[in-house]
């Protein structure tokens, strides 16, 4: 993958999970800035998005453990687990706030 699109992937992808916590219904503070997403929990767990250029990948820190996600085939995979960003991300935040968020990107 060129280093450009890497960029516009990563950045689409962060925004696309800001704006699916947004839109999910449980309340949950996001703040951005730069390469970074936090995610404030109504219990102060937070979860942490991040790019990670030099490597090509997404990070995402849970209450619970860290994912380095690489894009292959069209979806962002987690190197070590195998699971799917938008499958860890629900899962994630619904331990983490107590109930169930599915978390999906928006359709066009």
């Amino acid at each position: 993958m060129q280093e450009q699109e890497y960029h516009e992937l990563a950045e689409a992808t962060i925004l696309a999970i800001e704006e699916a916590v947004e839109g999910c219904g449980v309340d949950i503070d996001c703040e951005s800035g730069g390469d970074i997403l936090e995610l404030t929990f109504t219990n102060g767990t937070k979860m942490v998005i991040n790019k990670q250029p030099p490597l090509h990948q997404l990070w995402v820190a849970t209450k619970f453990n860290g994912h380095h996600f690489e894009y292959r085939d069209g979806v962002w995979i987690d190197n070590r687990t195998g699971a799917e960003l938008w499958a860890l991300l629900s899962e994630a935040a619904s331990k983490q706030a107590g109930t169930d968020i599915t978390l999906r990107p928006e359709q066009a």
